[in-house]
């Protein structure tokens, strides 16, 4: 790695990273500078505004914490302001939004991840996925020239990745997104594991089996109803599984395939871990609407490859 003269490895700035290591092309920096300063401004509310509910719900019918419109708001206003996205889509709308028809890039995201989490002060997260051209639908998450995400908790962290590794920032206390770790990486084998939807088990004979196998090798427990904070565990210990497959209840899956699945796959395979939806890779699957939802199973490779046999052997 090479490092400008007058700037040390330990006092990298996200804006340095993204230009002196990653090479990132000159338009996709400013925008994930601006996605970046957003979330400086979504972590200050965290910590000043009231939680609540805001009296609406999403196009999923789930009541909106204040918080939730908060973040969505700031999130938009950046992105209309930078004129480098033609189209956004996310959790919070049923349909993708034009904004810019003739810039360079579309961005989907879900503002604020684990926001029913808020009102017990535990860690909570935002997810952005970014595609070249103004068309998202159709799009298939390998096709992201970047992918990142924000974890609001004890500390504030940043992690990204335009495809050359996934690096992690810190927020310092002048506002500044500094290097905390370069090239996060997911061994192949999990100690921990992170069961979403466990009612499941009753209701899916596989799912039972991975869960009895995972304490019959006494694997650790961790779990906190965060997709952000769950699978950022498995960057930061570098390994570990993470599940929320499909059941009667969800028989495609809970989670959103554009800003949740898709830039996690993204980011997954590029620190040595895989994803899929049980049978294929995520970032084959394409977009087919805003609200498409999918199984997720992510985290270390070998891992992943047992847990798709088990739910597919029954």
């Amino acid at each position: 790695m090479t490092l400008s003269p007058s700037v040390p490895a330990e006092q990298r700035s996200l804006n340095g990273h993204l230009f002196h290591v990653s090479k990132t092309p000159d338009k996709l920096r400013h925008l994930i500078n601006d996605i970046a300063r957003a979330a400086k401004y979504i972590s200050y509310a965290i910590k000043t505004t009231e939680a609540g509910l805001a009296g609406s719900v999403n196009m999923f019918g789930e009541e909106q914490v204040k918080l939730d419109v908060l973040s969505d708001r700031i999130i938009q206003e950046h992105l209309n302001e930078n004129r480098l996205v033609a189209t956004y889509a996310c959790e919070e709308h049923d349909a993708v939004i034009e904004l810019s028809p003739d810039a360079p890039y579309s961005v989907v995201f879900d503002p604020l991840d684990g926001s029913s989490l808020v009102d017990a002060n535990l860690a909570i997260g935002s997810i952005f996925g970014i595609y070249e051209g103004k068309e998202i639908i159709g799009r298939t998450p390998r096709e992201q020239v970047a992918a990142l995400y924000v974890l609001y908790g004890p500390r504030t962290l940043f992690v990204y990745s335009t495809g050359s590794g996934v690096h992690e920032f810190l927020l310092n206390d002048v506002g500044e997104f500094i290097i905390l770790r370069e090239h996060l990486g997911i061994g192949d084998n999990a100690k921990n594991f992170s069961p979403g939807n466990l009612r499941g088990i009753d209701e899916t004979d596989g799912y039972r089996d991975v869960v009895e196998s995972w304490l019959k090798q006494q694997m650790t427990l961790r779990y906190s109803g965060c997709l952000v904070a769950d699978v950022h565990h498995i960057f930061s210990k570098g390994q570990g599984i993470f599940t929320f497959p499909a059941s009667k209840k969800y028989p495609n899956g809970k989670l959103r395939h554009a800003f949740e699945c898709g830039p996690f796959a993204f980011l997954a395979e590029q620190a040595g871990g895989a994803a899929s939806d049980g049978s294929q890779d995520i970032m084959d699957i394409p977009l087919t609407a805003v609200g498409q939802r999918c199984p997720l199973i992510i985290g270390s490779k070998n891992e992943v490859a047992r847990i798709c046999s088990l739910l597919t052997a029954v």
